[in-house]
Parts: C-alpha cells; structure tokens; sequence
C-alpha cells in the first residue's frame, strides 16, 4: 500500500532557517521561490526539473500556500525587490 502523505506537513517556517520564510520541509527552497518562477511563466513541472530533489508534490504544496497567504507573500516579494533596489541604486552611486 501506497504511504500517505499529510500536504500539511510539506510547507514549514522555523526562525532560524530562510529567516522564518515558509518553505518546502527537508529544503531551503522557499515558497516565495517557487513563486516567482511561477510567475515568471514556469510550470510546476519545469520547476521540478530544475529542483531535481524536489516533488510535484511539494511545488503544488507551495503555490497553494502562496494562494491560501497571497497577500503576506505578494508583501515578502514586495519588499525583497524593494531592498534589491535599494541596494543596487547604493551600489551604483559608490561607484
């Protein structure tokens, strides 16, 4: 028989990992990560083939997180390429 899996258990956040980001368990591959690719016009299937140790499973696991916490995750990106830009524009006047 077939081991059932409880999808619960395949999106965890701990504080000291990913800076307590929600992400794939056993990985440091955050749901914010799977996200963007998926945005960015990548299939969960192509992501899987690029994230060789990851499941379909887990990269549908991680979209419906980002579905189920649109908004918190919308402000995560948000504010990561807001830093990035800040950083970048930092960079560019040092030089």
């Amino acid at each position: 028989m077939q081991t059932l899996t409880d999808i619960g258990t395949l999106i965890i956040s701990t504080p000291e990992i990913c800076g307590d980001r929600p992400r794939i368990a056993g990985t440091r591959i955050t749901v914010q990560r799977i996200v963007v690719w998926y945005k960015m016009g990548m299939s969960a299937a192509s992501i899987v083939a690029e994230i060789t140790h990851l499941t379909l499973a887990q990269v549908h696991a991680a979209l419906a997180y980002y579905y189920a916490n649109q908004e918190q995750i919308e402000s995560d990106i948000a504010a990561e390429a807001a830093e990035y830009e800040r950083l970048a524009a930092q960079q560019r006047a040092e030089n």
